[in-house]
């Protein structure tokens, strides 16, 4: 029996650009899996042929988020496909939050407007000021952050999205994001669960208010961090919230600090984010392991 197929799913711009995914594919073969890179939207691309398909950088797939959909529920069903199709589908849209929030989890508190909804400026006008974005987006595209005192300018933020047919999510500031947001990782212990294995925390995003500014960097200042109990126990509960019958081979919880120092989720990465595998001596190990143990 041969070497198990493993196709470590990208984009043109992941190839390009995705210092990790190198190192992935060298770290499978290491473990003795026959890994190769394979862009999710390639033409002619038999699925079957693999024996699983673990989502890394697809990078631009919130703008093509039906064709993604489609593909993944494609590979789902040719193959093992990790992070599961059913996760892939909730994680796409960020209503998830309040979903989170009704299940106990603490969650910046998230407002979402659909299309055909009233953008009311009281909604806006909050003491910390307002962060405006979609509810399907990557990257922190067309999002911003508010100002006390600029709620009209956060309101025409929020009908822009709608006006193109997109949900749009309201959230209040934390000013002690400030302090850095932290990016907690876990991986599949191979039975089922999941494992912390190394954080990063990074300066604030959205650190120029009251611009849409969709060329800043994603992870600005990404250094290796060493999160609280808190924050792993915050990070554990939103995970075992996720409605998924099938466990995860990773997940990324993006943390920041409410008034009162307590960590609430800002987004349940799921899908293909950074997971930081050279910020941690073991990570790219680790990682290799949870692939290869998944089957």
């Amino acid at each position: 029996m041969g070497a198990a197929r493993v196709a470590i799913v990208t984009s043109a711009a992941g190839i390009e650009y995705d210092v990790d995914l190198s190192l992935i594919v060298d770290a499978l073969r290491a473990d003795g899996l026959a890994a190769e890179l394979v862009a999710w939207d390639a033409d002619a691309v038999e699925w079957s042929g693999f024996d699983r398909a673990v989502i890394r950088s697809t990078w631009g797939y919130a703008a093509r988020l039906d064709e993604f959909l489609a593909w993944a529920d494609k590979a789902g069903r040719a193959t093992r496909l990790w992070n599961p199709l059913p996760v892939v589908r909730w994680n796409s849209d960020k209503r998830y939050l309040p979903e989170l929030a009704g299940r106990g989890v603490a969650v910046v508190p998230t407002r979402v407007i659909d299309p055909g909804g009233r953008c009311e400026e009281a909604d806006f006008d909050l003491p910390t000021g307002a962060v405006v974005k979609p509810a399907v987006s990557a990257g922190a595209r067309d999002t911003a952050r508010y100002e006390p005192g600029r709620h009209a300018d956060a309101v025409r933020h929020a009908r822009m999205l709608l006006d193109q047919g997109r949900s749009a999510m309201v959230q209040p500031y934390l000013p002690l994001v400030e302090e850095g947001e932290r990016a907690l990782v876990f991986l599949s212990t191979g039975e089922g669960g999941l494992t912390f294995s190394h954080a990063i925390r990074k300066q604030p995003v959205l650190a120029e208010p009251n611009v849409i500014d969709n060329f800043r960097d994603a992870h600005p200042g990404a250094a290796p961090y060493e999160p609280t109990g808190a924050e792993i126990r915050t990070a554990l509960d939103a995970l075992a919230a996720v409605p998924s019958p099938d466990a995860l081979l990773f997940a990324r919880v993006d943390l920041a600090l409410d008034d009162s120092r307590a960590p609430v989720v800002m987004e349940l990465e799921l899908i293909e984010p950074n997971l930081f595998l050279q910020s941690d001596p073991r990570a790219l190990e680790r990682f290799a392991s949870a692939v290869a143990a998944v089957g």
